[in-house]
């Protein structure tokens, strides 16, 4: 698991620079026994080896780089449980029961999980819960966010149409027509919550060592041997938790999604008087664009934005930067101070065809999960409990997750999610052209 220079730079991102620092661990050395291996130091790793060493297993956690270098430290900070590409229903059709319900259960309640680990393990991560609306961006958009209202609300969420008036009290922009308020959202600053999990999992009495890439893992009558550079973990079980920053460990494992890069932008803080008025609840926005622009603040007062890169959008930074911000004058024109970004940084998703995660058996004895398709905090903060669930001995058929054998990711992966994007881009215009919505700028 050597990283390689296809992954984005890390130091470059506004949580590098603000997040609480992590606690003290050292790269593995010698030889080492564990109940239990788990390989990545991000949210799934963590939170798998947090369940675990409160249960009284011997944990081991072997992260490549550091605590939070992949996805759980540079997403955008968002946390909302919810599914992004389908429907409920829809991922009943895909799944299949009983494994949907148990699914949409984990991630419909994953923020009530988040919000108890932060509490419990006073983890500093600028953690606030002030809810979440996906705004409806055309008159058209409002029968399929009355479709969450009723499908979310069903499983117990608490959910809400709101109209164009409610929506800009709410946001600040004049620009929605209304929207969908799941009232359970939250956002905090996502190394910090990384950073803050490691420190409850050593906390608990587990083991963590960053710089300890995996270079291979072999059957003994000892159990899994999981090898690094300066050091071994046997372990009668191993759970692999690399997302998309996954390189070897497992043969082929790294093949079983592709890679979707995401950009995310930071703003110089914000005057108190422009916050009046721009996100007055400090609540997370969705413009409702297929073509997504989400947003929200962190505790300096910085909007933190994210967008898919396309076309000239992520490769000329000086572009981007000014597309960034004329979308944000666009979505808020009471906005007249000049706009600056100082934090531009990138991050990569692994995507696969169901946009749910997928759990791989390897051998026995030895599991992974990849897949996460950019679901973040919620969802790789629910998934622990699954892991822990696999390790501890529940059975694969009382698992939220279907346990499946490793397959790789088919080869339309390699263009279909740009191709989705730039569908989704067109609809959203022809839907705005037909209604009379205005466009943003770019669009």
């Amino acid at each position: 698991m050597t990283p390689t220079p296809r992954f984005s730079p890390f130091e470059t991102t506004l949580w590098y620079a603000t997040a609480a620092p992590p606690p003290p661990m050292a790269a593995l050395e010698g030889d080492n026994r564990a109940d239990v291996c788990v390989v990545g130091g991000g949210y799934t790793g963590l939170t798998t080896a947090l369940e675990l060493a409160r249960a009284g297993v011997k944990v081991v956690v072997l992260e490549a780089q550091e605590i939070g270098f992949g996805g759980s430290g540079r997403n955008a900070g968002h946390c909302t449980p919810t599914f992004t590409h389908y429907e409920l229903p829809a991922i009943r059709a895909l799944l299949g029961e009983p494994w949907a319900e148990r699914l949409i259960e984990r991630q419909t309640k994953a923020n009530q999980r988040v919000s108890a680990m932060i509490a419990r393990y006073a983890i500093a991560c600028e953690w606030q819960q002030n809810g979440y609306v996906m705004a409806a961006a055309t008159p058209g958009d409002l029968p399929r966010l009355r479709r969450k209202v009723s499908h979310y609300n069903a499983v117990g969420a608490n959910t809400r149409l709101i109209d164009s008036a409610e929506a800009e009290r709410i946001t600040g922009s004049p620009r929605f027509h209304g929207g969908w308020l799941h009232t359970e959202g939250g956002h905090l600053n996502p190394l910090g919550y990384a950073r803050g999990l490691a420190r409850a999992v050593l906390s608990e009495g587990g083991t963590i060592h960053p710089r300890s890439p995996v270079t291979g893992i072999a059957r003994t009558t000892a159990g899994w041997r999981v090898a690094t550079a300066q050091g071994s973990v046997t372990a009668d079980k191993v759970v692999f938790a690399t997302g998309a920053y996954t390189v070897g460990g497992w043969p082929k494992l790294d093949q079983t999604f592709q890679i979707m890069r995401v950009f995310v932008a930071a703003t110089a803080p914000l005057a108190p008087a422009e916050r009046e008025t721009i996100l007055p609840f400090n609540t997370t926005v969705h413009d409702g664009r297929g073509d997504i622009y989400v947003y929200k603040y962190n505790a300096e007062g910085r909007i933190v934005a994210s967008m898919f890169p396309m076309g000239r959008r992520g490769r000329d930074l000086a572009y981007t930067r000014q597309l960034m911000t004329d979308r944000l004058k666009w979505l808020y024109p009471q906005l007249r101070a000049p706009v600056q970004w100082p934090f531009l940084w990138f991050g990569e998703l692994d995507m696969q065809p169901l946009t749910v995660p997928r759990l791989y058996e390897l051998a026995p004895g030895v599991v992974a999960l990849t897949g996460l398709s950019g679901r973040g905090v919620p969802t790789g903060s629910m998934l622990g409990s699954i892991l822990s669930e696999w390790t501890m001995g529940v059975a694969g058929k009382d698992l939220a997750l279907r346990l499946e054998k490793l397959r790789a990711a088919p080869f339309y992966m390699r263009f279909a999610p740009q191709m989705v994007l730039r569908w989704e881009r067109l609809r959203d215009n022809v839907r705005a052209r037909l209604s009379g919505a205005a466009l943003p700028p770019h669009a």
